[in-house]
């Protein structure tokens, strides 16, 4: 996406309006609709489906509709074209639309995740899993430039693996089809999202060895981001917003991961019961869900590195630039 044009971008934007939708639709007299795109469906967004599900949203006076725009390209086109109001992707594609050039620069304001999502998959058992075991496979990997990719090059590289030299790359493969290329045979070990690892592990298809979350750190992995002329029109909105996903990620903190996947459970019906339980717990016992939505600059500053070490960062752009603290702040504030 880096090196895509902006117009290029909203050339593709008509392909966002058939994405399929959860949640409400049409705007009620009373409360303001707010159209998100999510870059995927993922058990590690659970506290925005706990947010929705639990009313907290309602709560504050808005009406949600829940779009899934596989792919950060996707999700930053619909969010450029007006598709979506905000977009739920990686801070670092507001890096890049900044680094193109706007006068309009998208603005990260709530975080909902602060690891890298994705676990490291091998094709066969294996018991005592040493990172040097990478040398000489062939790794079934992410987007160029997208944040899984580059979460997972920081960590092989922390471990001594060169990742484009040690072993056999391949990024040619879209997002979704990712776990359907590996399945089908293609690659020794793939980096994979939950709750496709579990799925993976209980149908006997791979096994997950590392997380990429823990050896990576904290980042503003996942984040809500809009237009700053968005927020201008919508203060009121935006805070409400945020208000609402506190109250998700207070909730989310404060039950166990049955609890959760009952919540979330309508967002993913093909997924057994078994399979939600254990992604979820995952996640929460390597901290992945954010405790409170702010963007803090050590994450962020830790995202640059990140983004710095895989050769996608033309120059730093500081915390204060593409972020806005004060939904949050006052959000942690007022809600109890």
């Amino acid at each position: 996406m880096k090196r895509r044009t902006l117009a290029s971008l909203l050339m593709v934007a008509a392909l966002i309006a058939t994405a399929a939708l959860a949640g409400c639709g049409k705007e009620s007299a009373d409360k303001k609709l707010i159209r998100i795109g999510e870059v995927t469906r993922s058990l590690f967004y659970a506290p925005q489906y706990v947010a929705i599900e639990k009313g907290f949203f309602e709560e504050e006076g808005l009406d949600i509709e829940l779009t899934t725009t596989p792919g950060g390209d996707k999700t930053m086109t619909a969010l450029l074209s007006n598709v979506i109001d905000v977009a739920l992707v990686g801070s670092e594609t507001s890096i890049y639309v900044y680094q193109q050039g706007t006068d309009d620069p998208i603005i990260n304001f709530a975080q909902l995740t602060q690891t890298d999502g994705t676990f490291l998959v091998a094709r066969e058992k294996i018991e005592n899993f040493d990172w040097s075991s990478l040398k000489g496979t062939t790794f079934l990997g992410q987007r160029k430039g997208g944040m899984p990719q580059m979460a997972g090059e920081f960590a092989m590289k922390k471990h001594g693996i060169d990742p484009h030299a040690d072993m056999e790359m391949i990024q040619n493969v879209d997002f979704a089809n990712i776990a359907p290329a590996f399945s089908s045979g293609t690659g020794d070990y793939v980096q994979l999202f939950e709750p496709t690892a579990s799925i993976f592990e209980k149908e006997g298809k791979g096994y997950v060895v590392a997380s990429f979350g823990t050896e990576s750190g904290h980042l503003p992995y996942t984040v809500f981001m809009t237009k700053n002329s968005f927020i201008d029109k919508n203060e009121k909105h935006v805070q409400s917003f945020t208000n609402a996903l506190y109250k998700a990620q207070k909730w989310v903190e404060e039950n166990d991961a049955a609890a959760i996947a009952d919540v979330v459970k309508p967002y993913f019906e093909n997924v057994d019961l078994d399979i939600l339980v254990n992604s979820i717990d995952r996640y929460k016992q390597q901290g992945s869900f954010a405790s409170d939505p702010i963007v803090d600059e050590a994450e962020w500053n830790n995202l640059l590195d990140v983004i710095t070490t895989a050769g996608e960062l033309e120059q730093r752009t500081e915390h204060g630039t593409l972020v806005n603290t004060s939904f949050a702040e006052k959000a942690i504030e007022t809600v109890k």
